[in-house]
């Protein structure tokens, strides 16, 4: 069964300071593409919403996929996370068959 991409709220909350220290509304985008060293990887950036986007709203901010990156990411979670090493947006796939160390390149 195909569920869409899930949004954490801890990621939401972290888009809302962003679009706050920005004083402006920020959109996050989350697309797929071929490359990395495992075949795709993601390309998380502040963008604006295109009119076939899949928007993932709450808290009054979006997060938005576009719809050729929509099936690799089938039921996924977008959260966000702070370590030692920094802090940044991550994805769990459970598409993915394998993933490198950094998290952005996987495979299916």
């Amino acid at each position: 069964m195909k569920l869409p991409p899930r949004v954490t709220d801890r990621a939401f909350a972290r888009l809302a300071e962003i679009a706050e220290n920005a004083g402006q509304d920020q959109v996050l985008r989350i697309a797929v593409s071929g490359g990395g060293c495992s075949g795709f990887q993601y390309e998380i950036t502040l963008d604006a919403p295109a009119e076939d986007d899949l928007v993932l709203a709450a808290k009054g901010q979006q997060v938005v996929i576009d719809p050729v990156s929509l099936p690799f990411l089938d039921n996924a979670v977008i959260d966000f996370t702070e370590e030692l090493i920094g802090a940044r947006f991550v994805i769990e796939n459970p598409n993915a068959a394998s993933s490198c160390g950094c998290g952005i390149s996987f495979s299916m």
